[in-house]
């Protein structure tokens, strides 16, 4: 097929990637994020908020063969459309990471491997025997040992020592890290230092059930994720292209940023996904990312303490538990100084509505026999432990 200049920017198209890629000219994007099926021969599916809309593709593969030839095709044709100073992102996960790192050195070479990128997040479920799978696997590599990247920063963690914050360091003869000193043999003071450069360990929340940014594609990634590959790679005007682009999270993600975007798909209903997306670009606000893990925790230290010391799990931002025992998951319920019968009363009822708990602790707090207030109208069986000055 005869080369083309890239006319379909900004564009979602339908077909098989492999084909479309070789339409475009060598050189002219610079960035590429790939997530593919990952292999686990399957078919997903999932519905919209309204029921309505089923979205699914398939996952099945005659064989890993067939699966590794597909990707290696297509990556093939990501390198030479590729910029030299262009970089590349495939998504994956454990099924067959360990094939495509392989194929990834074979196709850009093992020297063109950057990084590793970790992305780990929280989600429980019970059905698996073996550890939790908390995080996907991002591989970076470069077309050239000269691509673009742009260095971000985060905050010093609480115990960061002081003196790697405000003093300048550097490298001595042996390589080793040094406090730099001026001619007077006195260390220099930094005035420049903007955080930790960005680690390849991202801890960015999974997309909830309940996200407006949630579209009911299976396989959806928040797009706070792909603004960071997009950041770290590409500058305004830039290209981006994702030859899997699914629901159109890297081309919202490119969009959001300034940068141009191209997105293929072989699912005309992921094409048309994208395209109401694009047109109606919802980006759910990490709360958590915005506001830092600290700002989620609300027990204070003796709230903490107690709970600690009969072994129960705190529970935070839940206006009727305050932790779990460890062993026995049993819900406690610990006085508060405003706290009046009614309100204990209205938390066990609440607790018990939503789950028919047999047995609710309630830890006192304050003087009085709180026993005595609480009748026999609660719904389950109550066990009152005073703490210390409770007795008093």
């Amino acid at each position: 097929m005869r080369e083309q200049k890239v006319t379909m920017v900004n564009t979602i198209l339908h077909g098989d990637c492999r084909n479309i890629l070789r339409s475009i000219a060598t050189q002219s994007i610079n960035m590429i994020y790939l997530d593919p099926p990952f292999f686990t021969q399957k078919k997903h599916k999932l519905a919209d908020s309204s029921r309505k809309k089923i979205y699914s593709f398939d996952d099945k593969y005659r064989s890993l063969d067939e699966y590794l030839s597909l990707l290696k095709d297509a990556l093939i044709e990501c390198k030479r459309v590729l910029q030299d100073n262009g970089s590349l992102f495939l998504h994956c996960d454990k099924t067959a990471s360990h094939h495509l790192r392989f194929i990834l050195d074979e196709v850009f070479g093992e020297n063109n491997f950057v990084n590793e990128i970790v992305w780990t997040y929280k989600r429980w479920s019970n059905s698996k025997v073996g550890l939790q799978n908390a995080h996907q696997t991002i591989f970076f590599y470069s077309k050239s040992k000269s691509f673009k990247f742009n260095m971000f920063f985060t905050d010093y963690s609480a115990t960061t020592n002081i003196d790697q914050i405000l003093q300048e360091r550097e490298r001595d003869l042996f390589g080793k890290a040094v406090y730099k000193k001026n001619t007077e043999g006195k260390i220099i003071r930094s005035t420049n230092k903007k955080g930790v450069p960005l680690s390849d360990v991202w801890d960015i929340p999974f997309l909830n059930p309940k996200a407006k940014e949630r579209c009911g594609y299976p396989t959806q990634k928040p797009v706070e994720l792909l603004k960071k590959i997009v950041e770290i790679t590409t500058d305004a005007n830039d290209i981006v292209l994702d030859p899997f682009c699914g629901s159109g999270t890297t081309c919202i993600a490119a969009k959001s940023l300034g940068r141009n975007y191209i997105g293929i798909d072989i699912s005309e209903d992921a094409v048309n996904l994208s395209c109401k997306r694009l047109n109606e670009m919802v980006i759910t606000e990490s709360q958590l990312l915005k506001k830092g893990k600290s700002s989620y925790i609300e027990k204070n230290e003796f709230e903490l303490n107690i709970l600690k010391s009969i072994d129960a799990i705190p529970v935070q931002r839940n206006s009727a538990v305050d932790g779990f025992l460890k062993d026995s998951l049993i819900p406690i319920i610990i006085e508060k100084e405003y706290d009046s019968v009614g309100n204990i009363l209205a938390k066990i009822n609440k607790l018990y509505n939503k789950q028919k708990y047999s047995e609710i602790i309630i830890i006192q707090t304050e003087s009085g026999n709180l026993l005595d207030k609480i009748d026999n109208t609660t719904p389950c069986k109550i066990r009152i432990i005073k703490t210390f000055q409770a007795q008093l």
